[in-house]
């Protein structure tokens, strides 16, 4: 099958600012491919492009196999689009907003009343169809937002920073909607800040900075490139963290970094085995009893650390087109 999405070259300024530097990038069809970048590194930009809500000043950018420089129209019809933030209608039930928007897609009545239940039930919604929105749950609300840009059945769904603001119960039953329509030939382009949603949810990573991509791959290849194990240490006492950076910094191939949430210590290292054994007697010479600690791979979080030079909510020049993702 020919890419979902494939850009080649695609630049786009505002003013003095280069929001893409000449973006390459294929999307493959039949996965989630999840797209990561710092603040300001082009993600909105890029999804504006795919969605046709802006041209880019140069470039090829093909969507499902069509150019959407030249035929922004056929892309349309085949794409669905759901942002940061909820976008239906509280008056109105959930089965009143789907039909509503079906029939914006064009659809006749029949169809729209068939394409709004179909969604309301893969979306787990179905004995909440006949509520009012404003009585629905944040999760409920963001899954009917997201059925909203289904009901047009989309060839591809673009979702920008889809969980943003849920509590995590919401946020895993929408993770569980999405791998559904995975599942049933929908294609997904995710941006998001939480490095564990595009672990969980996406068969490619794609990583952009200053408007060009710097990384791409499996989650699990992206970890392997970053080359180094961890060390990872949760003291018994809070009051040992500093301490416990500081045995971790003899052996670590980059500044240790403390936890305060987890209480925990990480450093990465080369030679993780022999490492560890080190940090062990340093530990014991200092007299710090540790609750855990253990070696392991990267997450993608110290991936993208590690790839761009800040954390992945790290701030940056602002996206024209308000990328805060």
């Amino acid at each position: 099958m020919p890419p979902i999405i494939e850009a080649r070259g695609l630049t786009r300024r505002f003013g003095d600012t280069q929001a893409l530097a000449g973006l390459d990038l294929v999307a493959e069809s039949g996965r989630v491919t999840a797209l990561l970048g710092p603040n300001g590194a082009g993600k909105t930009t890029f999804i504006s492009a795919v969605a046709t809500l802006l041209r880019p000043d140069a470039g090829d950018l093909r969507v499902a196999g069509i150019d959407a420089l030249a035929h922004p129209g056929r892309v349309r019809q085949v794409i669905g689009l759901a942002g940061q933030y909820a976008s239906v209608e509280p008056a109105m039930t959930g089965l009143e907003n789907l039909h509503m928007v079906a029939r914006l897609f064009g659809l006749s009545k029949s169809a729209a009343a068939a394409a709004s239940a179909d969604v309301l039930e893969r979306l787990g919604l179905g004995d909440a169809g006949d509520r009012l929105v404003r009585d629905y749950s944040g999760g409920m609300r963001r899954r009917l937002d997201l059925g909203a840009s289904l009901v047009g059945r989309p060839h591809l769904l673009l979702l920008d920073e889809p969980t943003t603001g849920l509590d995590p119960r919401s946020r895993i039953e929408l993770w569980e909607a999405i791998r559904g329509l995975v599942s049933s030939g929908t294609d997904v382009l995710l941006t998001t800040q939480y490095l564990e949603e595009a672990d969980q949810l996406a068969r490619d990573v794609v990583i952009i900075d200053h408007g060009r991509v710097i990384a791409s791959g499996t989650p699990d290849s992206l970890k392997d490139q970053a080359g180094r194990d961890v060390i990872e240490v949760r003291p018994r006492h809070a009051a040992d963290l500093d301490r416990v950076r500081d045995a971790l910094a003899v052996v670590a191939a980059e500044a240790p970094r403390i936890d305060h949430d987890t209480q925990r210590v990480s450093a990465p290292v080369d030679d993780g085995a022999d490492k560890l054994s080190a940090v062990v007697r340093l530990l014991d010479e200092a007299q710090v009893t540790s609750d855990d600690i253990g070696l392991r791979r990267p997450t993608l979080d110290e991936v993208f650390l590690a790839l761009t030079g800040q954390p992945i909510d790290g701030a940056g020049p602002d996206d024209p087109t308000a990328d805060a993702a």
